[in-house]
């Protein structure tokens, strides 16, 4: 396994915590029918949901695990792509989606603190987006 592999499901991962669903979409693009479409609604639905008063602090268990888990399937599906073995990239994807986790609801507090909550959460879709896309490609 190369050191871009475990990097690059790094990012994946680091992605995955921001924004638990976009990774996979972003590795669902090359797929076809239902796949790439529910994915990518997923997503979107993620992003939607994520400024509603409603939705839960992403350092609650269940939430935390979700994102650990799906960055750990973001990160073996990249490496199986790739040719490489999976459970190392799994591990350390999920490691990344955890730190990214407390990083970004870090900074979700910095910026409802400084009045800036919605330019601040669409910013982390944007960062998520970036991470996932730039990991991802070719």
């Amino acid at each position: 396994m190369t050191d871009t592999v475990l990097l690059r499901s790094a990012v994946l991962g680091a992605s995955a915590g921001a924004r638990s669903m976009t990774p996979l979409a972003q590795l669902a693009l090359r797929r076809r029918g239902w796949v790439r479409v529910a994915a990518g609604a997923a997503a979107l639905g993620e992003m939607a949901f994520d400024k509603s008063r409603k939705a839960p602090s992403r350092l609650r268990p269940a939430p935390l695990a979700g994102r650990v888990v799906l960055g750990a399937i973001a990160g073996a599906t990249f490496a199986r792509r790739r040719g490489a073995g999976m459970a190392g990239p799994a591990v350390v994807a999920g490691l990344a989606a955890a730190a990214a986790s407390f990083a970004g609801a870090r900074w979700r507090t910095y910026a409802v603190e400084h009045d800036f909550a919605l330019p601040g959460a669409i910013a982390e879709d944007g960062a998520a987006i970036a991470l996932a896309w730039a990991s991802s490609r070719d």
